[in-house]
């Protein structure tokens, strides 16, 4: 540039940034113990659980991901799953100043993609699975993935790899597995898949949540769902990889109640189930939805939404998702952006034909949704899970499920009552 200014000149400036962060703030990552959890559902699940592992097991962990960050055990708010690079590599240098000794974190696709993870030296690190999502980014799905496996192919500043530890059920997984197999690297496995060296043998799953067997050691979560035996399996994978003994692993599985906004149930006495999950994508709905079903003695009414300037191909997806799964499906608004809410349902409808009711207002499909239940019913409001914000093109307003949902059930109570 034509700038009176000293200038380095580089062929990928974010590259270039992301090393210079790490190497201004002392290279924490060469210090800072990092399990990185990747793929398209489960990471904030499976990052929970892997941070509660690292505490059983003595190692002062941190924890960064969707929800929030935990440095030296204060709770942060966060900006985005995996911050820039920058903020990144501050981010571990405040850990170990802090006193943390490891950190479990979700690693994102677009912190891949934009460069965001380039210096970090992972320890260990977890592909979950890989199902259509971020197409707004990545334009395909076979660059999404791409986004994925660079991650545990590329060589991190010192030029070694990270332990991999991935779930080959999922067809992406297996890919990830033979091209690790391929440049001599030997990932351990795991999975529902009989070839997974960390299964889930003897399981019982129950309303309460599951036990099984998981590499030799006896395992009980209160998570609820076969998926979540499917998160459960990544991180005691990541934690054998991490040489965590069984009793910790054991521990640190049973010590997580659950996760915000992951199919979180509102309870106000009523005599039917409400759940609220993240699920934004075809493939988190349906897991949640046959999970629930499960639940329900009557029907199984939806709630969702897409988000606006997102990934549009995947919203009749969605649509058809819910219709196929669901007794009722309400469609509504979710983080509309800068796009118009009717516009965005548009596509959901295209996925669904006539059976579906629309509310654009996120609010009252959720009240309709609570105040038309019967007992036995169960309720699932899907897509935004922990968030507490709906976000518009000029401004973001107080919303979070969970609320709106709590704060249904308590007028229906009082009208009860009256």
């Amino acid at each position: 540039l034509d700038l009176p200014v000293p200038q380095l000149v580089v062929v990928d400036a974010r590259t270039a940034m992301a090393l210079a962060a790490d190497a201004f703030f002392g290279q924490p990552t060469r210090e800072l113990q990092v399990a990185g959890v990747t793929g398209t559902n489960g990471k904030t699940t499976t990052a929970f659980l892997l941070y509660s592992i690292l505490a059983a097991a003595g190692r002062r962990p941190g924890l960064l991901g969707t929800i929030e960050s935990r440095i030296g055990g204060e709770r942060r708010a966060v900006v985005r799953t995996t911050p820039e690079a920058i903020d990144l590599q501050r981010t571990f240098r405040e850990m170990l100043d802090a006193g943390d000794r490891s950190c479990a974190m979700e690693a994102s696709s677009h912190g891949s993609e934009l460069k965001r993870l380039t210096g970090v030296r992972f320890a260990a690190l977890v592909f979950t699975n890989l199902t259509q999502d971020h197409l707004d980014l990545h334009g395909t799905l076979e660059s999404y993935f791409d986004a994925k496996r660079r991650l545990f192919v590329d060589p991190d500043p010192e030029g070694a790899r990270a332990r991999a530890a991935v779930n080959v059920g999922d067809p992406y997984g297996r890919r990830l597995v033979e091209e690790l197999r391929e440049i001599g690297e030997r990932p351990l496995t795991f999975g529902f898949a009989d070839e997974a060296d960390v299964a889930p043998k003897e399981l019982e799953v129950s309303a309460a949540g599951a036990r099984f067997v998981a590499d030799g050691i006896p395992v009980e979560t209160r998570l609820r769902g076969r998926f979540n035996v499917e998160n459960v399996l990544g991180a005691v994978a990541a934690a054998r990889l991490l040489g965590i003994e069984d009793d910790a692993i054991a521990t640190g599985v049973a010590h997580v109640a659950g996760v915000p906004g992951r199919f979180e149930a509102v309870d106000e006495g009523q005599p039917f189930t409400v759940l609220v999950d993240y699920a934004h994508t075809a493939d988190a709905l349906e897991n949640v939805l046959r999970e629930a079903r499960s639940l329900a003695a009557k029907r199984l009414v939806c709630v969702f939404g897409c988000g606006g300037d997102r990934d549009r191909e995947k919203r009749p997806l969605m649509g058809a998702t819910a219709t196929r799964l669901a007794d009722r499906v309400i469609v509504t608004s979710d983080n509309p952006r800068s796009e118009d809410p009717l516009a965005v349902i548009g596509e959901i409808l295209a996925g669904i034909g006539e059976d579906a009711e629309v509310e654009p207002d996120r609010a009252l499909a959720i009240a309709r949704a609570i105040g038309q239940a019967d007992e036995g019913d169960v309720v699932v409001i899907a897509g935004k899970g922990h968030e507490q914000g709906q976000e518009f093109s000029d401004r973001t307003v107080p919303f979070d499920d969970r609320e709106v949902a709590r704060e249904t059930l308590r007028r229906l109570a009082a009208g009860a009552a009256a």
